[in-house]
């Protein structure tokens, strides 16, 4: 909101950058994949690439006749992705500097917009309550997703590209397939907007932040929340996983930016290079599994550590300990489907008794 962007050092007692010369607000940043350039986009209506270094020299482009809410680099840093309050979404060159197209399909502000890992796809989220996917080469819209029931504030394609998720103003996650466009996954898990998501590098997890002022860790692969995290003091406004996922960072309304440790999955970080699954088609994922709370006790350190679990013992293999917890989940969902076919079962055979009294009742009356 001070319309600075800040550059931090990971490494400890290393300075941040602070970089100046957006007019307005800055509603979005993204480093390019090689680290060289970033991209901020602001309320003032231009798109910055700034030269991350002690000079924080930067480059404008005049991107939009509104606020512009999302900027994204594509896989090979070649092109970036904007979207706008204007209605529109905008593909720039980022080395010629250049606008090369727009795509004006959506009704109402445009609050997010993301290239697909191959960069052949851009998908959109919209006030209009509509997700959009568009074939970057053809530049047409290849299919909507209506299912959301208030205002999309933010997509990102799965690590696959196969799935995407998006988050809404209804305070839900919902992840759909891009070639088949089924719903895969709907989440109703927070009590407020959802702000912002993230997927884990294995694509397995993905993480949500919620003006509920909560961030929570959900496993794609059972369709269930693992863990809520407790930090922020008001609405968190965004998330993003490191780009080896063995990081997270959020950022809130309460002007703290915190950088976690996830070390909720210490498996997985190998796997990463090994090709992502996509998640497991379940139709609904709100129901009451077992979850862990987690709370920041100190708000002093800039990086707070979250210890996910106790530790498995040294005697149990990883791989046996996740089969097994995997194993125990499927048993929970089956339990609870056999209750609710159970209740079913009931149900009918009140409606069956009633029917059938109902049906003596008739006869009585019938016969003289």
């Amino acid at each position: 909101m001070d319309s600075c962007l800040m550059v931090w050092h990971m490494k400890p007692q290393s300075r941040a950058y602070r970089f100046a010369g957006h007019k307005d607000a800055v509603t979005s940043v993204n480093f390019s994949p090689s680290g060289h350039l970033l991209a901020s986009g602001s309320r003032d209506k231009t798109v910055r690439l700034w030269v991350p270094n002690v000079k924080g020299e930067s480059t404008v482009f005049r991107a939009h006749t509104a606020t512009v809410r999302s900027v994204h680099f594509c896989s090979d840093g070649q092109s970036l992705v904007t979207a706008s309050d204007d209605k529109t979404v905008k593909v720039w060159s980022t080395h010629r500097q250049k606008f090369l197209f727009s795509l004006s399909q959506h009704i109402n502000w445009v609050r997010c917009a993301k290239f697909s890992p191959d960069g052949r796809l851009i998908v959109s989220a919209s006030d209009d309550k509509t997700v959009k996917l568009w074939d970057k080469t053809s530049r047409e819209c290849v299919h909507s997703y209506c299912e959301h029931g208030g205002f999309v504030t933010y997509v990102d394609f799965h690590p696959s590209g196969t799935c995407i998720a998006a988050a809404g103003m209804d305070n839900t996650v919902k992840l759909w397939d891009v070639r088949t466009h089924r719903l895969l996954q709907h989440y109703q898990l927070h009590s407020a907007a959802v702000n912002a998501l993230s997927f884990h590098p294995s694509g397995n997890y993905l993480i949500t932040a919620s003006s509920d002022s909560t961030l929570k860790i959900l496993d794609l692969m059972e369709g269930r929340l693992l863990y809520t995290l407790h930090g922020h003091q008001g609405p968190a406004t965004t998330v993003a996983f490191s780009r080896t996922g063995e990081y997270f960072a959020s950022g809130g309304s309460d002007e703290q930016v915190m950088v976690w440790k996830s070390n909720f999955d210490v498996v997985d970080y190998g796997d990463v290079t090994k090709g992502q699954r996509p998640p497991a088609a379940l139709a609904s994922s709100s129901r009451s599994l077992p979850e862990v709370d987690f709370h920041v006790p100190g708000r002093a350190r800039s990086q707070e550590s979250v210890q996910s679990a106790p530790r498995e013992p040294a005697s149990t293999p990883q791989a046996l300990t996740s089969t097994l917890e995997h194993i125990v989940g499927q048993l929970d969902v089956l339990t609870q489907t056999v209750c609710i076919l159970e209740q079913r079962l009931t149900l009918t055979e009140d409606k069956l008794k009633q029917c059938l009294e109902n049906q003596q009742l008739i006869m009585q009356r019938v016969t003289p």
